[in-house]
């Protein structure tokens, strides 16, 4: 009896959060997927209307810069991120002096919510009150910098902001996994005569690939998803210069009161996530079963 109640607790600990993803996850996934097919507008409706949102969003020109602005914006941060993160690792495994007191530095971006990113850099970037309007205090009148209210630069600045602020903990993943590399390896290839570049390029990166790969499930899973950065920092603007898919949503869903339209972009990007998770989850088991 005993043994069996042991067995019966972790299940009914677990029960309540396992029925809240239930119902506040993947029912509301299924609720909004199936609003997507109907002429839902201002409140939810049950008019059927198959594919035609899906039809209409791909024809609206705000749609097409969301997505044309998240491959550029998408595109950037990982590869900015993944890049400096790698550095910034490569640098630290050096064993620099000061490392405990540096790697909290590059850390600790990361523990700021992206409202709080977004706000410092637009006051940062602002040619108000910014950067550009500090330097011209200074003396320095020539100089301009004017990205976040230039359409055609705007969604740079919310790059710029979005790898400040993940760059540090991709470091940290990459920096376990160099100090998880095995040191005679290493050993041997300094012995052989391999520089150290040689090294990190022939040896170390390539051990590193699960990383690579994991790095960029994180960094796509935030990129899909940006929402919270894009309003506080240029709030999808000028016009609709750093317009993205989830600002297009909310915007659709209850500005513009086209709530199938705004459904069927959510379905949009949540395929987006499944696309990239799904392969990822099945190349983990498979690489776990392997073994």
């Amino acid at each position: 009896m005993k043994e069996h109640l042991q067995q019966l607790l972790p299940r009914l600990v677990l029960a309540p959060s396992f029925a809240l993803v239930l119902i506040f996850v993947y029912a509301f996934i299924i609720y909004t997927g199936y609003l997507s097919f109907t002429d839902s507008r201002l409140l939810p409706s049950y008019g059927w209307v198959g594919l035609e949102n899906y039809e209409k969003l791909f024809k609206l020109r705000h749609w097409n810069i969301a997505l044309k602005n998240l491959a550029i914006f998408g595109i950037l941060y990982i590869i900015i991120s993944t890049f400096l993160g790698l550095l910034l690792a490569i640098l630290l495994d050096q064993k620099i002096r000061g490392e405990g007191f540096i790697r909290p530095i590059y850390l600790y971006p990361m523990a700021l919510s992206f409202i709080v990113t977004g706000t410092a850099w637009k006051w940062f970037l602002d040619p108000g009150i910014g950067i550009e309007h500090s330097l011209h205090l200074w003396g320095w009148e020539s100089f301009h910098f004017n990205w976040i209210k230039d359409r055609n630069f705007a969604i740079y600045t919310v790059v710029i902001a979005a790898v400040w602020q993940s760059s540090g903990f991709v470091m940290a993943m990459f920096l376990a996994a160099l100090r998880g590399v095995d040191s005679e390896m290493i050993k041997a290839a300094q012995i052989d005569g391999a520089s150290g570049f040689q090294i990190y390029r022939r040896i170390i990166i390539p051990l590193m690939r699960p990383v690579f790969l994991s790095a960029f499930v994180v960094l796509a899973h935030l990129a899909i998803k940006a929402y919270d950065l894009v309003i506080a920092l240029t709030n999808a603007g000028p016009g609709n210069a750093t317009q993205l898919p989830s600002t297009f949503m909310y915007s659709y869903t209850f500005t513009r009161n086209q709530m199938g339209i705004g459904a069927s972009s959510a379905i949009i990007m949540m395929i987006m996530m499944f696309s990239i998770i799904i392969p990822y989850l099945y190349g983990e088991l498979k690489t776990g079963d392997s073994k």
